[in-house]
C-alpha cells in the first residue's frame, strides 16, 4: 500500500478523481481515503497545512495502515530563478528552515539533540519520480503538449508561507533549497522515526516573494493538477 498525503483540497483533488473502489475512515480526526489507483492500493488524506497537522497525519496513516511508501504531493514556493509556476521539484533532503535552536550551539534547521538537519528522501522514490516524469514527457511530446520541467534538489519547510525577498535570500543561502512549503519536512522526519520510505513532490504555484499571494491563487490548481499527473503515472508504471 502506497500513502499518498496532501495539504490541502486542491492538491487531493484530482488524485481522489482516480481512486477506485473507495472506503473512508477517521483517524486523528483526519479522513483517510482507501482505495486503488489503477492496480496500486492506496490510502489518501488530506493533513491540513503546517507541520503539526502533517506530522499527526504521517504517524496515523503509519499507525493504522501500515504503507510501504509515503508521498508527500502539492504545491511550493520557488526559491530558483530557474523555477517557474508549474515546473516541478523532486525532494532529495528536506529541512525545516524555521527550526532554530542556534542560541544553544546549533545549526539553523539543526534538530536539537539529533545533530541533523537534513532528512533525506529515498533516492529509489525520488529516481522513480523523476522516471515517471519522463514518461509523461514523452507523452507530451508526441501530443505537442508542452513538457514538465522537473529538478530534484532541497525542498525547505516552514510554519510560514513565504512572501518576502529577505526570507527567501535566508533559505536559499542557509540550505541552497530549492522550493518552499509548510509541511514536506516534518512528513519526512516522521518516516525516517519510522523507517517507512517517501518522497516529496511539489509542483511550483508561486515566486515565494512579494507578490506571491497574487501568484498563488492563479496558479495553485495548475501547478497542483501537474503534481497529481506524476503521482498517477508513478502508481501505474
Amino acid at each position: 500500500m502506497k500513502g499518498l498525503i496532501c495539504a490541502m483540497d486542491l492538491e487531493m483533488k484530482k488524485i481522489r478523481e482516480d481512486m477506485k473502489n473507495v472506503k473512508e475512515e477517521k483517524q486523528a480526526g483526519i479522513t483517510f481515503v482507501c482505495g486503488n489507483i489503477d492496480e496500486t492500493e492506496v490510502v489518501a488524506a488530506v493533513c491540513g497545512v503546517g507541520k503539526v497537522n502533517a506530522a499527526i497525519c504521517t504517524q496515523a496513516m503509519i499507525d493504522r495502515f501500515s504503507p510501504d511508501c509515503i508521498l508527500n504531493v502539492g504545491v511550493a514556493g520557488s526559491l530558483s530563478k530557474e523555477l517557474d509556476v508549474t515546473d516541478i521539484v523532486v525532494a532529495d533532503k528536506l529541512v525545516q528552515h524555521d527550526f532554530d535552536c542556534t542560541a544553544l550551539g546549533c545549526k539553523p534547521g539543526e534538530i536539537y539533540g539529533s545533530d541533523q538537519r537534513f532528512f533525506m528522501a529515498d533516492p529509489s522514490v525520488a529516481e522513480k519520480l523523476m522516471k515517471a516524469i519522463d514518461v509523461i514527457n514523452g507523452r507530451r511530446s508526441a501530443s505537442g503538449e508542452k513538457a514538465l520541467h522537473a529538478v530534484t534538489g532541497s525542498i525547505a519547510s516552514g510554519d510560514q508561507f513565504i512572501s518576502s525577498a529577505e526570507k527567501k535570500s535566508f533559505i536559499t543561502s542557509e540550505f541552497g533549497s530549492l522550493a518552499c512549503e509548510m509541511e514536506g519536512a516534518s512528513i519526512a522526519q516522521v518516516c525516517v522515526a519510522n523507517r517507512v520510505p517517501f518522497g516529496v513532490i511539489r509542483a511550483i504555484s508561486d515566486s515565494a516573494d512579494e507578490s506571491s499571494h497574487m501568484d498563488f491563487g492563479e496558479f495553485c490548481i495548475k501547478a497542483a493538477d501537474n503534481s497529481a499527473e506524476v503521482v498517477k503515472v508513478f502508481l501505474s508504471e
